[in-house]
């Protein structure tokens, strides 16, 4: 899943692809890298961040979603919180949404999906973007999350998505430690046990930075790449990156290894 925030204020790419037609160069490379999902999100959400107005979020997103659908050959992925962005998205050509709030942000959200009968990955987040990292603590982290996201996948079939329609995300970084996230990557094989597909998110978030020496964003990539093997070899099914070259490789290779086979 290859990222694209068309955002002023991302904490790696904002402001790179505000201009409709930059974002749309941007999406076609990255599936010429191998992209499978382009995700496209309008609304910051990185540690302390606000939120952004539904109109602002739209105009944002929309003319970027119109744009790729009629090229691209890969599912356009929306991310959002909100259910009218959802609706205008889905009337774009988008076929997927990632929520990370897990359905609980808009309680209008999962009818809206039911509705458009398309797939959605529900999200683990502990708070909001704006205070998630406020000091966040959990008494048993995996046991924790996994109920969460049972709640999350409740939501979700309860409002009519069917279950193959339902994918779930830890949520590395958003309202974990850095502890937390080394956590969950080590015991990332547990998730299976939910027996819907497994979203990971990593690419270029600090807590790569804090264990290298704090490394900017841009001094990421190799940390990211490792956190990326270490997640497809434990099971992830779709890894969310920034840098898609480079991470599909690192997927050909771990897939091999986990197959056991080169071919």
């Amino acid at each position: 899943m290859g990222v694209l925030n068309v955002t002023p204020d991302s904490f790696f790419d904002g402001d790179s692809f505000l201009d409709p037609s930059r974002a749309f160069d941007h999406a076609q490379q990255m599936v010429a890298d191998g992209a499978d999902i382009i995700d496209i999100g309008g609304e910051s959400t990185r540690p302390g961040s606000d939120t952004v107005p539904l109109d602002e979020e739209i105009s944002r997103t929309i003319p970027v979603i119109t744009a790729l659908a009629r090229k691209l050959s890969v599912p356009i992925s929306i991310d959002t919180r909100k259910a009218e962005a959802v609706r205008h998205a889905i009337d774009a050509g988008a076929s997927m949404v990632n929520d990370i709030s897990g359905l609980r942000y808009d309680p209008a959200m999962a009818e809206v999906i039911a509705a458009a009968g398309v797939p959605v990955c529900v999200m683990h987040m502990r708070g909001a973007p704006k205070n998630m990292q406020m000091s966040p603590a959990y008494e048993a982290l995996i046991p924790e999350i996994m109920d969460s996201l049972r709640q999350s996948i409740g939501l979700a079939l309860d409002a009519g998505i069917p279950v193959e329609n339902i994918i779930v995300d830890p949520g590395i970084g958003f309202g974990k430690t850095c502890n937390h996230n080394l956590e969950i990557l080590d015991r990332l094989e547990e998730f299976t046990l939910l027996s819907r597909p497994l979203l990971v998110g990593v690419s270029r978030k600090s807590f790569i930075g804090r264990i290298l020496e704090d490394a900017p964003p841009s001094g990421r990539l190799e940390g990211t790449l490792a956190s990326v093997a270490v997640a497809v070899y434990n099971g992830a099914n779709i890894v969310r990156v920034h840098d898609v070259k480079e991470a599909a490789k690192i997927v050909r290779v771990v897939d091999a290894i986990r197959r056991g086979t080169c071919c």
